[in-house]
C-alpha cells in the first residue's frame, strides 16, 4: 500500500485515521499491514492474544471472548 511505503520511507506513523487499516499503535506506523508484515517476515509467528489486545487497546480477556464467539460461529457454518 502506498501510504505504508511512505510511512516506512519517512519513518513516521500514518496520520490517516480514516483509513480502514489504521490502528492506534505507533510502533507499527499505525497500520495493520505493517503488523502483518512484521509477524510474517521478522518473527514468523502469529500474534498472541495479549499482543492483539495491546494493539486494539482491549484486555486479553475481551480478545479471548471475541475469539471464542468467532470459533462458535465458524463451527456452525461448518456443520
Amino acid at each position: 500500500m502506498k501510504c505504508l511505503e511512505k510511512c516506512r520511507e519517512y519513518k513516521t506513523s500514518c496520520p490517516n485515521t480514516s483509513c480502514r487499516l489504521w490502528i492506534d499503535y505507533d510502533t507499527e506506523y499505525n497500520c495493520v499491514l505493517e503488523t502483518i508484515d512484521k509477524c510474517i517476515d521478522i518473527e514468523n509467528r502469529p500474534l498472541t492474544l495479549q499482543e492483539v489486545g495491546e494493539r486494539l487497546k482491549l484486555s486479553f480477556v475481551r480478545i479471548k471472548q471475541i475469539e471464542t464467539e468467532a470459533m462458535k460461529k465458524l463451527a456452525k457454518l461448518l456443520e
